[in-house]
């Protein structure tokens, strides 16, 4: 059977989503598990996206509009850039393929820092390219050594900012200095799936320097902070030559009528926005004096989830935390077995997760 299959596939690891809610309780035969596992809104959508989700609801036996109008419109207000500059997706990741589908030839090479989010492996693989990791430095991008591992060959660099799983960010500055040493010819993609969340000050979007650099694209997403995942929509925002060529490999249709509708409702939602934002802020605080407490090591985040070491298995812990009814993501899959990552839910949550951990911490000792 392997002889049908294209070459570059028996390379890839199939990304392993969180455990679903439903299965937990199936499986346990329990309820109210709450999932902390995913960095979804645990406020759920904004209260504008489900109207408009039931307005749209009896228009579901047409098609989608294929160029998102609506929805870039929205965007282009939104970001102050003409609407030639952004491309939608099925989620972030339908843009990931896309770029690679567009960039990638047989054994060009890709950088990235690692861990970071898994589908730049995938996309890299996928189309026979060559991933080229980083470890991180301190928890943070190590740019001075990933721009050292750019050569000819080299084709993409993403950069995950915040990263995920660690939560940590790169300085304005210093990508705007790390640019300057990248040849032409090179496409630096910075994906900010958790840009909304972000409190330092010396943090800068990368959307300013897509105004001045071609090379330049930026990735966000309606899967977090908007409360959005279920509907799968994210965009990419580039130069229009960039957008122009990834259009070429877009498939017809891509985004979903009721995402395209939610999509435009809840940019305009600017209170649930900061609804959203000031839970996780409140969240961290609350986790990061509790994990003080527990003498437990973390990653200061700017993003909705927390990189924690528990200084024991994480599988173990994760097994025992699902018989609470607790789902978060262990750390062994980015090659950290002792820690776990941990998304900030609403205070109650919190509360739980702190309460069945300490609970089962102490039963270790």
């Amino acid at each position: 059977m392997n002889r049908l299959g294209r070459r570059a596939i028996f390379d890839l690891k199939p990304y392993v989503p969180g455990k679903p809610i439903e299965e937990v309780e199936r499986e346990y035969g329990i309820t109210g598990v709450i999932k902390l596992a995913s960095n979804e809104n645990p406020l759920g959508p904004s209260p504008a996206a489900l109207n408009a989700l039931k307005d749209a609801i009896n228009k579901v036996h047409n098609y989608p509009d294929g160029n998102c109008y609506y929805l870039k419109k929205e965007l282009a207000n939104s970001l102050h850039l003409p609407e030639d500059h952004f491309i939608i997706g099925n989620g972030t990741d339908e843009i990931l393929k896309m770029l690679g589908e567009t960039f990638l030839n047989p054994r060009e090479r890709v950088i990235f820092a690692w861990p970071s989010f898994s589908e730049y492996d995938f996309i890299t693989r996928l189309m026979g390219a060559r991933p080229v990791t980083v470890p991180l430095r301190n928890f943070v991008h190590d740019l001075d050594e990933i721009a050292r591992q750019v050569d000819e060959e080299t084709k993409l660099i993403f950069i995950c900012n915040p990263n995920n799983p660690t939560g940590t960010i790169v300085d304005g500055q210093d990508l705007r200095l790390f640019l300057n040493q990248i040849p032409s010819g090179v496409l630096v993609v910075v994906d900010e799936a958790y840009y909304e969340y972000v409190t330092a000050p010396q943090y800068t979007s990368a959307v300013e320097l897509v105004k001045e650099d071609e090379r330049v694209i930026v990735l966000r997403t309606f899967s977090k902070i908007y409360g959005l995942a279920g509907l799968r929509v994210g965009y990419g925002i580039a130069a229009p030559k960039i957008i122009q060529l990834i259009n070429r490999v877009r498939e017809p249709f891509n985004v979903n009528l009721l995402a395209q509708k939610a999509a435009v409702a809840a940019l305009q939602d600017k209170e649930f926005l900061q609804q959203s934002r000031d839970v996780v802020l409140k969240g961290k605080e609350y986790l990061y004096d509790s994990f003080a407490r527990l003498k437990l090591e973390y990653v200061p985040s700017e993003a909705n989830f927390i990189f924690l070491n528990l200084k024991r298995d994480s599988r173990e812990v994760f097994m025992s935390l699902l018989k609470e009814g607790i789902i978060v993501r262990t750390g062994d899959i980015f090659g950290y077995p002792t820690w776990i990552r941990v998304t900030v839910g609403t205070p109650e949550q919190n509360k739980r997760f702190i309460a069945s951990l300490e609970k089962i911490l102490d039963d270790r000792v």
